[in-house]
């Protein structure tokens, strides 16, 4: 796959971070807030299912040997979903999306810049820092109504 064709993808996985908070707590109207994240993941997990029995490579045998925090994952994102399906509706869709980008740039130039998880380490420069303030000065306009 080029470079081109995944940043493509990620553009379309931005359009859906930003559609499910929505759907979700919509359907939380409908279940309540909890069940709508339970469902969430549900329909999730049987996708992804598919999706291994399909396509899979791996051997998810290899799950046994993986230490606790790198399969926190699902934990982290069972928290992140069930909070915008919280916080969608008493704030909104884009001051919820501005917050959560606004986290992830700072978080990720965090780990950037300390090579965890045995990542590329990639240096934190003045330039970057300054697209964070940016950022979060725009999040907090988003956020102010």
């Amino acid at each position: 796959m080029n470079n081109l064709t995944l940043l493509l993808l990620m553009a379309c996985g931005g359009v859906a971070i930003a559609l499910q908070p929505s759907i979700n707590a919509r359907l939380a109207q409908k279940v309540g807030s909890y069940e709508s994240s339970l469902i969430s993941f549900a329909v999730g997990t049987l996708c992804m299912l598919a999706v291994v029995l399909v396509a899979g490579r791996g051997d998810l045998r290899n799950a046994l040997d993986a230490t606790w925090w790198e399969i926190s994952g699902g934990l982290l994102g069972a928290f992140f979903v069930t909070m915008t399906i919280i916080a969608v509706p008493r704030v909104g869709t884009a001051a919820v999306m501005a917050i959560i980008i606004a986290g992830q740039l700072t978080t990720g130039a965090l780990l950037d810049q300390s090579g965890v998880f045995g990542l590329r380490q990639v240096a934190f420069t003045p330039l970057r820092g300054l697209g964070i303030v940016l950022l979060c000065l725009g999040a907090a306009l988003v956020v102010r109504r």
